[in-house]
């Protein structure tokens, strides 16, 4: 029985130290410490709606089952074990201890890993971006949490944070982690404070108190400065004499001080002897639905991660456009053309190395995998037969045509390409087959749920000779 024990407990150990090198790829250590106490599945959701009402779902494409393993695969959840990139979102809530119910998210934050390049990506999103919230209209991107709590959302508030940044930005995101700001300054206070290098002088006498009445002045000198949580938080969220952008990038400047310091050699021994301390303090901080395998596997992979190949960026200025809308509320509108390129070379997959072995069409299929884009197909020739032919036809080349049914009218004479997301590979490859000219290809400001691409197939299109 004793063995027993001590085995588990060495496992818990065990676990712990590779937890702790992957903190600033989740920009917080404890998500094994909720995993842990919790012991449960966490909520998926599924969308059963299309935008298309009229279409109808490919034959054989089956409802979300009700096992674990088997949600995981109908949703399309990576396996980093394969090397497939894995995309987590972090929510920081604006709600101080005196607040209680559903909060808005002071930080918004996508971070990916890319497991063969040993590559992590951060993108931090303004919270004042005015967006499509999926099923609920129009407004700030940080409303989305606020919202699904408070209208009971499948999953909650963070499932339609995630359902947002998806929809408005076409990159998968399949977990999260929502910290509050006692969380944040627990954590750094746990690792004895960071090293933070203040490029300008901050001198904010309005700084709201954190509990909500009154002000606390807050200075920090310009230069390297040692912040405890406290400080660090008022870092992070200041905003006065600066912009919402600034504020952003110092959160990630933050998220990298904990980085640097957790993976210091010194610091695992001394937290190892606080865990039943801190299990207790974090259970009401700390919320994710990362499985503990996932976040295993996460952690294998950690230390072989570079500091040089951690890219961070910023949605600023210069891809938004400042506005107010109808109601009073200074706003952002999201520049989609400008962040495009961005979120191409933050999140899209590097093109992977093929063998000589492969043939030309494996290695199309290959390609169009990795790139996973969900098609819709639309008959706009008034030929029925058509449709599930070119259905057929692209499913067998590789293709993931997850809709299909009749165009608005039947009077196409050119094929129509309604580019939604950043899936350049297969929009490329869809021209070729189609022989759709440049004039033809549509590319759509406002992401649509659960598409990448639509093709409207008109009267000019003919099966390739070899079909």
């Amino acid at each position: 029985m004793e063995k027993s024990q001590r085995a588990k407990v060495d496992v818990w150990i065990e676990g712990m130290c590779v937890l702790l090198l992957i903190f600033y790829l989740v920009a917080t250590l404890y998500v094994a410490f909720m995993i842990y106490l919790t012991a449960k599945l966490w909520a998926f959701h599924y969308f059963t709606s299309t935008p298309f009402s009229i279409l109808k779902k490919v034959p054989g494409i089956s409802s979300l089952p009700q096992q674990s393993q088997q949600m995981r695969e109908a949703l399309n959840l990576p396996d980093i074990r394969r090397g497939e990139r894995i995309n987590i979102l972090l929510l920081g809530e604006d709600r101080r201890p005196s607040e209680k119910g559903p909060s808005r998210t002071d930080t918004i934050i996508l971070i990916s890993v890319e497991p063969n390049s040993k590559t992590v990506s951060m993108l931090s999103i303004p919270r004042d971006l005015w967006v499509p919230i999926p099923g609920y209209g129009e407004g700030r991107i940080n409303t989305a949490n606020l919202i699904g709590e408070k209208n009971g959302y499948p999953g909650g508030g963070p499932a339609l944070a995630k359902k947002t940044i998806q929809y408005n930005f076409g990159v998968p995101v399949h977990y999260y982690v929502k910290i509050n700001f006692e969380g944040f300054k627990r954590i750094i206070d746990l690792v004895g404070g960071i090293d933070i290098y203040v490029e300008k002088e901050i001198n904010d006498p309005t700084y709201p108190a954190y509990d909500g009445y009154g002000y606390e002045p807050l200075h920090i000198p310009a230069g390297w400065q040692h912040m405890n949580g406290d400080l660090a938080l008022k870092y992070a969220r200041t905003r006065h004499g600066s912009s919402d952008f600034d504020r952003l990038r110092r959160q990630q400047q933050i998220i990298m001080a904990v980085r640097d310091k957790v993976m210091s050699l010194d610091l695992i021994p001394k937290l190892l002897p606080k865990l039943p301390e801190l299990t207790q303090s974090f259970s009401d901080s700390i919320q994710t639905d990362i499985p503990m395998d996932v976040v295993l596997e996460l952690a294998a992979i950690a230390r072989e991660i570079e500091p040089q190949n951690i890219k961070r960026a910023v949605i600023d200025s210069s891809m938004c456009l400042s506005t107010v809308t109808p109601g009073g509320a200074e706003v952002l509108i999201p520049l989609r053309d400008k962040i495009r390129p961005l979120i191409e070379e933050l999140f899209a997959t590097p093109t992977p190395v093929v063998t000589q072995t492969l043939s030309q069409e494996a290695v199309e299929k290959q390609k169009l995998a990795m790139e996973g884009a969900k098609i819709v197909v639309q008959n706009g020739t008034g030929n029925e037969e058509l449709t599930e032919k070119v259905v057929k036809f692209l499913l067998d080349k590789g293709f993931q045509v997850v809709a299909y049914g009749p165009a608005d009218r039947t009077d196409y004479q050119h094929t129509v390409i309604v580019n939604y997301t950043y899936k350049n590979y297969t929009l490329e490859q869809l021209a070729l087959i189609f022989n759709v000219r440049p004039e033809e290809i549509r590319h759509s400001p406002v992401n649509l749920e659960g598409v990448d691409i639509r093709v409207i197939v008109g009267k000019d299109f003919s099966f390739p000779s070899e079909h």
